[in-house]
């Protein structure tokens, strides 16, 4: 769970830097891609913990 906040933080810092910063455009893409990465695994993580629980 730490690992899935830690990148959602991330995400969000590169997604705030690449929107403030006109030149770094880039950075909002990761940000982007990080953020959904870290939503797709939080998901996985939440599912996994649900089906071994039954």
């Amino acid at each position: 769970m730490a690992l899935f906040l830690f990148v959602l933080l991330i995400a969000v810092v590169f997604g705030f830097v690449g929107a403030l910063v006109k030149g770094l455009l880039w950075l909002l893409i990761i940000g982007a891609v990080l953020f959904v990465a870290a939503l797709v695994l939080g998901g996985m993580h939440l599912g996994r913990g649900r089906s071994s629980r039954r």
